[in-house]
């Protein structure tokens, strides 16, 4: 070998060894990072999360999909309370709702099709749609008398796609709606925080993006079987408003519920979050006592979706609740179940 091989061989070698040690500082800064955040006070660490359970059931839909289903609280209850979650979670993000509710209130909680317990459907059926027949099948089944009926993200447009498809159960059965942290549409023109063309980049190259993971969906999934701590500052950062407070715990439970959605799962139901548009079916909603509840500093739903809904429903009641984000019902449980309790009572009066 040359002098000058050698000398070329040498810089390689440090060129690599550089590149090697910023990974590894940059891994173990993280690693440091999301340590002392766990080692944070933390009041949430003995709470009980996935492990309250109701009366197991299973809904075979119309078009035979298995979806589990829970029922909680008194049987005899004379209100039943319907908890549709969002999209990459499933019924245990209403843990802190279930809490409150379930020693006064019938509660049906789901898992939406591909979902948590639920089987998994085909993407051709992976809609908007789909969900809001599968949530009126749900109702037909599990609910015997009126109920509340409450959406979290996709399930707030789930709950949007059944008063387009079924406007007839909003009154004498569906007697009050709460929409949290949810959107009637246009959400492929979020920006994310991100700046104009950086956004409008990201939104040309995402459906095919994403059409790719879901191909690669299960060699993905391999690499999600553990959590990890780059997934834990994502969700801190993007669920949450208050991050610099947020219990690690709830970062971890919620964490655990988007790891557990399968990558083709993400995949399939995205167009139909992009093209979803039912802000013309909110009308049905406006004889019925309505909540909307959002969080101020929501990049996945943001607050002008919210208020966007909120004109179309002059009498509904608007909560922005200040310093949260996406996943509200976790973050700032307490306003979440005034806001659900102060809805019920406008019922029950």
């Amino acid at each position: 070998m040359t002098t000058t091989t050698r000398r070329r061989v040498g810089i390689a070698g440090a060129i690599v060894g550089a590149a090697s040690a910023g990974v590894a500082a940059a891994a173990l800064a993280k690693r440091i990072a999301v340590g002392r955040i766990r080692l944070r006070h933390d009041e949430e660490a003995s709470e009980p999360f996935g492990e309250l359970r109701g009366r197991e059931h299973t809904l075979v839909t119309s078009d035979g999909v298995a979806l589990h289903v829970e029922i909680d609280g008194p049987e005899d209850a004379p209100l039943t309370i319907v908890l549709c979650h969002g999209y990459c979670l499933n019924l245990e993000s209403w843990h802190y709702q279930r809490k409150d509710l379930r020693e006064n209130y019938r509660l049906v909680l789901w898992d939406i099709r591909s979902h948590g317990r639920s089987q998994r459907g085909t993407a051709d059926d992976s809609t908007i749609d789909r969900l809001g027949q599968d949530l009126a099948e749900v109702i037909e089944e599990f609910v015997p008398g009126p109920c509340v009926v409450v959406g979290h993200s996709m399930g707030g447009m789930t709950i949007m796609a059944l008063a387009d498809s079924r406007p007839e159960l909003f009154g004498e059965k569906i007697r009050a709606v709460a929409l949290i942290a949810t959107s009637a549409g246009k959400l492929a023109e979020l920006t994310l925080g991100l700046p104009a063309m950086v956004s409008k980049a990201v939104h040309k190259i995402a459906p095919s993006t994403v059409s790719l993971l879901g191909r690669k969906g299960s060699l993905i999934d391999k690499t999600r079987s553990a959590g990890s701590d780059i997934a834990f500052l994502i969700t801190r950062h993007m669920g949450f408003g208050d991050s610099s407070n947020v219990s690690p715990t709830v970062v971890d439970f919620a964490e655990s519920m988007i790891r557990q959605t399968p990558t083709e799962v993400f995949a399939a139901f995205y167009p139909a979050l992009m093209n979803h548009d039912k802000l013309s079916a909110l009308h049905v909603l406006d004889p019925v006592p309505t909540a909307i509840v959002f969080g101020d500093r929501d990049w996945l739903t943001p607050p002008d979706h919210s208020r966007a809904i909120a004109a179309a429903l002059p009498k509904a009641q608007l909560a922005e609740i200040p310093d949260t984000s996406h996943l509200v019902q976790l973050e700032r449980p307490g306003i979440v179940n005034d806001a659900l309790r102060d809805l019920i009572k406008r019922v029950e009066l």
